[in-house]
């Protein structure tokens, strides 16, 4: 699961969370070197005449808007989420892509969790309700995980109480 309890510290349990990359590094790589062989090998018939040249800026132009789409999707997907979990506060960060941080903060004493199973931007949608205001947690993971989340959030505040 993309998301895991961390050692506890003297300010409570810790829980880290982020989106699930489905094509790493490696994989990007022989995805680009692939994509790559593949639009040349049409080449191969055309080597030696003037249409090369004019079929050749098309497709590398074709390689380096895939290769730019992936690397932006990297960034963008560039996102941690940190829950500490203490007895007298409970504190939430979210940095995300290009340097973006939010903070927040609340007594966990009360502290909801509240599941929208339809109506948010994503099925079985998670928040936290308890501070100033509401704050989502988890929306970058699959149904299945936020539901196990949100029970073994709820199970992890009612023993702070």
């Amino acid at each position: 699961m993309p998301y895991e309890w961390l050692p506890p510290t003297p300010d409570g349990d810790r829980l880290r969370l982020w989106p699930h990359r489905s094509l790493p590094r490696r994989g990007f790589v022989w995805f680009v070197g692939g994509t790559a062989l593949l639009i040349g090998l049409p080449l191969l018939s055309v080597l030696g005449s003037p249409v090369l040249w004019g079929l050749l800026p098309f497709l590398l132009l074709t390689i380096a808007a895939i290769w730019w789409a992936l690397e932006r999707s990297y960034r963008d997907g560039e996102i941690v989420e940190d829950l500490t979990l203490g007895p007298d506060r409970i504190n939430l960060i979210r940095r995300g892509p290009r340097g973006m941080r939010k903070d927040w903060q609340a007594n966990p004493h009360w502290v909801r969790v509240i599941r929208h199973e339809t109506g948010g931007p994503v099925p079985q949608y998670l928040t936290l309700h308890g501070g100033p205001r509401e704050v989502e947690i988890g929306a970058f993971l699959s149904e299945d995980e936020r539901l196990a989340l949100a029970q073994d959030l709820s199970a992890r505040l009612r023993a702070l109480r």
